[in-house]
């Protein structure tokens, strides 16, 4: 049920552009095009959704994290959110960042998910830093800003703005004071703050509202109904207000397919173009998971920063969207186990990193447990998701290893804090570091974690 009131969703903000027909072209490379069309532009469908039903200027974020929210895909357990769409087409962005004993990020992102340096910086734990307000402008603004404020120009009118607030600061839980940090973040635009300028506090609401399936919106659109899917695609991709300015080679493939597609008003180009859009589906799902190292995990160095590697950028907004770059955080996803089967909740696994590989960040890192295909958190009888270096009670081996179990039902003797649950079904387990240590195995790219036994 679920899945389908999504796709009437999905169906109900289409809008249909017709373009001029195009010469007849062979059904391969028709094919070919729709394949190279889906593959580039791909993390628009996904913002596009986000963006029709996220509030604007106005920072928002869950009252918990539960295998309800199925918003973002990969959402992690470890720190608050509180994030928004920036809108500075109409005049600057009033951002209000007050001052907190706890770590927290920031992240700046297009609707691609590429990821830019923030003017607003981020924070480490006992760095003392003052309340600030910033006034985010759109490119070339010369306008009247508050003489106070400390002015940031974006790099496109519409950007995406995202706060994490550590939840455990050195190993201390600071959730109180993280929630108290993510309630008094303050953002509006320039003309409501005029009018109050301590208005605009993030609004923290019911993790349900957080719960459209958008990754399974779109695996299940583009697979079952890939018509529809360009349309939407061609909508998102159509909407300059929104993305930032094609390049040549991006316009050419755009009007390219525009001129074959007609935006899906001729049938007789049906079957190509969706046999195209399955295609680039199934490819940016293989690049993800056969991006192995030899313990079976997946780890890509180049989150945010694609350049013009479109299918490495359509494969982790895939499986992880609106994630930060190597410099602020790593990730290493896996679907197997050592053997190379896939993991799955009818067994037990030990993961067992050795004293030398035990992970260590400036931040935390922290081993989460997904959904196999939504990449969304697993219902379980405790609500526990992670298991992380600030896990109270976690207990390491006397020979300074540390072992955590995966498991449907805690294996005897393991303890609690030890004990990371997942269900009956496969599952995958993401291994984040956040504040990646300069120098580190993981900034130079040669770490490896363990592989995953079954037990």
């Amino acid at each position: 049920m679920l899945v389908r009131a999504a796709l009437v969703l999905a169906a109900s903000l289409l809008t249909v552009t017709f373009w001029p027909a195009a010469p007849p072209a062979s059904a391969a490379s028709i094919e070919s095009l729709a394949q190279r069309y889906t593959t580039t532009f791909y993390p628009l469908w996904l913002t596009q959704t986000q963006f029709d039903v996220a509030p604007h200027n106005r920072l928002i974020g869950p009252d918990t994290i539960s295998p309800l929210y199925q918003g973002v895909v990969a959402i992690n357990d470890d720190t608050l959110y509180g994030s928004s769409p920036v809108d500075t087409s109409a005049g600057p962005v009033m951002v209000t960042v007050p001052r907190t004993p706890v770590s927290y990020s920031v992240l700046l992102l297009d609707a691609y998910g590429n990821v830019y340096p923030s003017a607003i910086p981020s924070k480490q734990a006992g760095v003392a830093t003052p309340t600030t307000l910033y006034a985010l402008t759109a490119p070339g603004y010369r306008g009247p800003v508050p003489a106070r404020a400390t002015r940031v120009s974006l790099p496109h009118p519409f950007m995406i703005l995202i706060f994490r607030a550590d939840r455990f600061s050195k190993n201390v839980d600071q959730t109180a004071q993280a929630a108290v940090f993510r309630q008094s973040l303050l953002m509006q635009t320039y003309s409501a703050w005029q009018a109050n300028p301590a208005g605009g506090a993030t609004a923290v609401r019911s993790v349900a509202e957080f719960a459209l399936p958008v990754k399974t919106m779109a695996d299940t659109l583009v697979n079952t109904a890939p018509v529809v899917f360009l349309q939407q695609l061609q909508r998102a991709v159509g909407n300059s207000s929104r993305v930032p300015p094609l390049s040549r080679a991006d316009r050419a493939l755009s009007d390219a397919f525009n001129r074959v597609f007609a935006g899906g008003g001729d049938p007789a180009v049906w079957p190509a173009v969706s046999a195209g859009a399955r295609a680039a589906h199934g490819a940016l799902i293989a690049n993800y998971q056969n991006h192995r190292d030899r313990n079976n995990w997946i780890h890509f160095t180049n989150m945010g920063k694609w350049g013009t590697n479109v299918l490495d950028r359509a494969s982790l907004n895939e499986y992880i969207q609106f994630g930060n770059g190597i410099s602020t955080a790593a990730y290493y996803h896996t679907f197997r186990d050592g053997t190379g089967a896939p993991l799955d909740g009818a067994n037990t696994y030990v993961l067992t990193f050795p004293k030398s590989q035990i992970p260590k960040a400036s931040r935390f890192w922290s081993l989460t447990a997904y959904t196999p295909n939504a990449i969304e958190m697993i219902p379980n009888p405790i609500n526990k998701y992670l298991v992380a270096g600030y896990t109270p009670g976690l207990r390491y081996n006397p020979n300074g290893s540390l072992s955590i179990y995966i498991s449907r039902v805690k294996p005897p003797g393991v303890p609690e804090a030890n004990w990371l649950p997942v269900g009956f079904r496969p599952f995958n387990v993401m291994l984040r570091f956040y504040g990646v240590i300069p120098g580190s195995s993981v900034a130079n790219n040669t770490y490896v974690p363990p592989p995953v036994w079954r037990r």
